[in-house]
């Protein structure tokens, strides 16, 4: 079957055997190319696996679904207490990345992974369950509540997810937006421009600036969510964080809060806001032109925001 995987920075469909372990068989329909995907590429490490978490399918049986691509060991005491986020087995039980991913015709995953959809939601549209997770899981563990003036830092696709969750429920967002494409999609997910101190500041940007400026929008003893990935480390303005007794809460991919897995509740999200496909996904492509996807999706100030292959 064809596979999309990374070899010396560059992107390659391949040729590879089709998946035999035992599982569920899964026959690819979405796969988002996540801002960790353009970062592993562009430091140029080889990966022995293919690539893809973002992912959404259909079962033998035609039912269509999207999948949680974690793996955990299911032993360790932090899988016991179904915070398997931060399972003993690092990133290497993440599909995509210690494990093969979605960005190929098939995948063959365990049960646990299947994620069902509402009726009426597509799994062409439903690899953006994984990053509206991202956005749930962070916001979930910081509480956020009707009362809540949220600012989102950071209009990426994590950025996009976390003002369409929090929308629904604090009572005003606002967004601070470098491409003016993301500003719109925002605008129209009701976010506002920035404007005072706010009560719950999201960081999705990954960078020292937006760090910077997303200390500054919290008001004193207000809470800094970080959602973001730092790949170059993080620098906090420590003297403005102290003084305004900030409490920081980082956040890592998604896992089982309060009973329900954090998952299924982005996948009621998006039946529930059916107009985010249309919103988040700028550009889809066929599997065979994923070099010209990975371009395209590396290059926000051209309007990118979701880009999706479809096998």
């Amino acid at each position: 079957m064809k596979s999309v995987r990374c070899s010396g920075g560059a992107v390659e469909v391949v040729e590879v055997p089709a998946p035999v372990h035992d599982g569920v068989r899964v026959r690819i329909r979405s796969a988002g190319i996540c801002g960790s995907d353009l970062h592993l590429i562009a430091g140029g490490i080889d990966l022995p696996h293919t690539l893809g978490h973002e992912l959404a399918g259909v079962l033998a049986d035609g039912r269509e679904v999207a999948i949680e691509p974690l793996v955990p060991c299911g032993e360790c005491d932090l899988c016991a207490t179904d915070a398997y986020n931060l399972c003993r087995a690092g990133a290497g039980m993440i599909l995509g990345i210690g494990l093969d991913g979605g960005m190929a015709e098939e995948i063959v995953v365990p049960e646990r992974c299947l994620v069902p959809l509402a009726r009426g939601v597509s799994a062409r549209d439903a690899c953006l369950v994984e990053p509206l997770a991202i956005a749930v899981h962070g916001l979930r563990a910081v509480d956020l509540c009707a009362e809540d003036r949220v600012a989102v830092v950071g209009a990426g696709t994590i950025g996009l997810c976390a003002v369409a969750y929090a929308a629904g429920i604090a009572a005003e967002v606002g967004l601070h937006a470098r491409h003016d494409a993301q500003a719109e999609v925002g605008e129209r997910l009701a976010a506002r421009p920035i404007e005072g101190e706010y009560d719950l500041v999201i960081e999705c940007a990954g960078s020292a600036s937006g760090i910077r400026r997303a200390v500054g929008l919290c008001r004193p003893g207000g809470r800094l969510l970080l959602l973001a990935t730092y790949w170059s480390g993080l620098e906090l303005p420590a003297f403005e964080l102290a003084l305004k007794e900030i409490r920081v809460t980082p956040s890592s991919l998604y896992a089982v809060q309060r009973d329900r897995r954090d998952i299924d509740l982005a996948a009621e999200l998006l039946a529930l806001r059916s107009e985010l496909p249309g919103l988040l996904i700028s550009h889809r492509y066929p599997l065979d032109a994923a070099a010209e996807a990975f371009r395209v999706a590396n290059d926000r100030k051209a309007g990118a925001i979701k880009v999706v292959l479809e096998p």
